[in-house]
């Protein structure tokens, strides 16, 4: 049988005191996350060029050379500082093949880069299906389309919010520590949002 993965914190005890494999393990262990994370972000215009396992290369590939300077610090939990650098190569990317002419755009801007089709389908499907829905929770096109355009109608704080929680799956502890607030301010904010899509998709039904 294949060995069990060893526990992260135990791989950062490890991979700081300079145990190679350790740190090997460590990022290995994020890497299909680190893709999911990058397919969903990667704006729909770049598809066709980019693919998300070769800027997953390119994010562990920092996250090997600035590793040793994280575990020194660890200013927050692993994947958070692992998904600020893939978020900080997306950036670059879309600046580099997009916004080419934007000789301004600072590196911690935050584009609202926008989803796949895919990812928004994912999205509304999961929303629907968490979904408290008397008629019942049969997800077809007309409500995928309707919680697609509810989500459009949200605010980019709102729309983040819910993305991260439910397409991205981050934690709670994950969440506050990407968006930089505590965990109750996710657990509120969510809960705001949510009720925010419920009443723009209750306003589509009355119309």
């Amino acid at each position: 049988m294949p060995a069990e993965p060893s526990d992260p914190e135990s791989l950062m005890d490890r991979a700081s005191r300079g145990d190679r494999a350790a740190r090997e393990e460590l990022l290995g262990q994020y890497r299909n996350r680190l893709r999911h994370m990058i397919a969903i972000r990667l704006d729909r215009r770049l598809t066709g060029r980019i693919d998300p396992s070769d800027v997953v290369q390119d994010v562990l590939t920092e996250a090997t050379r600035t590793l040793s300077q994280y575990l020194r610090h660890r200013p927050m939990p692993f994947y958070p500082w692992l998904r600020r650098l893939a978020w900080q190569r997306l950036v670059d990317l879309e600046r580099r093949h997009i916004r080419s002419s934007r000789r301004s755009v600072r590196l911690e801007e935050r584009f609202d880069m926008r989803l796949s089709d895919e990812s928004a389908v994912s999205l509304a499907s999961r929303l629907v299906s968490s979904a408290s829905n008397p008629s019942g929770k049969l997800i077809r096109q007309e409500m995928l389309d309707r919680v697609r355009s509810a989500l459009a109608e949200l605010t980019e704080r709102d729309r983040e919010i819910i993305v991260l929680r439910f397409l991205e799956e981050l934690s709670t502890e994950e969440t506050a520590s990407v968006l930089e607030i505590s965990e109750g301010a996710v657990k509120s904010r969510l809960m705001r949002a949510l009720l925010r899509l419920r009443a723009t998709l209750d306003a589509e039904n009355d119309a």
